[in-house]
């Protein structure tokens, strides 16, 4: 339990606060002593490189997403309809794999998905055939002219604009009322008048009964994350997620498209909403990190890598209101954990003049040089990744085995680095993922 004082703390305070309770093993389930003690050495290691500290050894990351199915010999829409089959797939995958740290293998509730007909992803089982991956099909679900309404209140046009076209089952919310109606008795007899149409009532039977089947899907993965805690002791790496407010808005919003030409039609409007966005998107990873216990959330970043735009037009586009996110989560006491997809390699310079707080973020890359990261921005956060995904695939383990040791030798002296391949496995060889895990934990000794 977080003390009593929690809001009293100072950041560093309430993020030591954070990490103590993590890393105890008093409140939580093992199957022996033994299997207890390999949980805080592993959970230790993660803390220990967060904080720019030098552990016994390297952790090694895996992040694996539909290679759990793949491996198992399952379709990928067992891992949105099959939880029986999920949990069978996950214990095959952590008894045959060497692992320091729980994998996700891209679990999702297909049933809470169908019954609010979400239009924004298919997946297999749903639209797509049963082992396809899942897809984003972006469209601008947000239209150019209304910057203005998200600008003025976000929650309320998320809520009555934004989901109505991403879900099939919510139309009704378009009618919901204003909710400040609810501050005097006159404007609340009114406020509540909506709330009885039909289409707002269909709206909210299915809201119920996906949020029935999403907390099956919840149980199901604390079932298997508490396994993986029990019987070998797996720390989880990652307690919830958020993303840039840029993201937000470029991703699933307006999308690629709209998002490239907004910045030049409407420059200023864009910079506006991602800073109305940041206590939301501050707000959604601390919220995720109290209810999960886990002090680390995730930032997947996606258009502000080398390729989307030029250096200029990140520090003027996406750093700002990224920075201000990152400094809010902070100042809670939570770790942001940012996945750089793509590269950064342009971004480099401009990330080692930023001034954020040693020792509180971590940066996970993709493609980024390894050696100028741990040059520029080593000295205060904590870095890793870039083993190529490719290379488990197309590659040997001869191979992997010297890509992870120049890894280790260009990222690993001095702490403050973990090793992780560069982007999620969907395709593996298995000799190759065991390659990796055995030259993960032999190269990464300090000695």
């Amino acid at each position: 339990m977080l003390p009593e004082n929690f809001s009293a703390l100072s950041p560093d305070e309430k993020m030591e606060a954070r990490f103590a309770e993590w890393l105890s093993t008093e409140d939580k389930k093992f199957a022996s002593p033994e299997t207890a003690a390999v949980y805080a050495r592993r959970a230790k290691r993660y803390y220990d490189v967060i904080r720019l500290k030098q552990p016994d050894r390297v952790p090694v990351f895996l992040a694996v997403g539909g290679y759990v199915a793949q491996y198992a010999g399952l379709p990928h829409r067992d891992f949105f309809y099959d939880y029986e089959k999920v949990g069978e797939a996950m214990s095959k995958f952590y008894n045959d794999f060497d692992l320091d740290y729980q994998v996700s293998g891209n679990i999702n509730p297909g049933k809470a998905l169908d019954r609010i007909g979400y239009r924004l992803y298919s997946w297999p089982g749903g639209k797509l055939s049963d082992n396809r991956s899942f897809q984003c099909e972006e469209k601008e679900y947000m239209t150019a002219g209304e910057y203005d309404d998200l600008i003025a209140d976000p929650s309320a046009f998320i809520l009555r604009t934004y989901m109505p076209r991403v879900f099939d089952s919510l139309g009704g919310l378009a009618m919901l009322p204003n909710v400040f109606g609810a501050t005097e008795l006159p404007t609340t007899n009114f406020m509540m008048l909506p709330l009885g149409a039909p289409p707002v009532v269909a709206a909210f039977e299915a809201l119920a009964e996906s949020g029935k089947a999403a907390q099956v899907w919840m149980g199901a993965l604390a079932g298997i994350g508490g396994r993986a805690l029990s019987e070998k002791g797996l720390p989880g790496t990652i307690g919830g997620s958020t993303k840039a407010p840029f993201d937000y808005i470029g991703d699933t919003m307006r999308g690629t498209r709209g998002m490239m030409l907004d910045m030049y039609r409407c420059p200023e409007k864009v910079i506006e909403a991602c800073d109305r966005l940041v206590p939301m998107a501050v707000d959604l990873a601390v919220n995720a990190a109290n209810h999960s216990g886990m002090p680390v959330v995730l930032l997947p970043l996606h258009k502000g890598a080398d390729g989307f735009m030029s250096p200029a037009n990140f520090e003027k586009f996406y750093w700002p209101s990224l920075k201000a996110t990152l400094l809010g989560i902070i100042e809670a006491g939570v770790v942001p954990l940012l996945f750089v997809e793509g590269a950064y390699n342009q971004r480099l310079d401009i990330l080692a003049d930023s001034d954020l707080p040693a020792g509180k973020t971590v940066w996970y890359f993709d493609q980024t040089d390894m050696a100028a990261a741990k040059k520029k921005i080593g000295g205060w956060a904590c870095i890793g990744g870039n083993v190529p995904a490719s290379l488990f695939k197309t590659g040997t383990p001869a191979q992997m085995e010297d890509a992870v040791k120049k890894l280790m030798d260009t990222s690993a002296p001095g702490g403050g680095y973990f090793i992780c391949n560069g982007a999620v496995l969907d395709d593996a060889e298995a000799d190759n993922v065991h390659a990796y895990l055995k030259a993960g934990k032999n190269f990464g000794v300090y000695r």
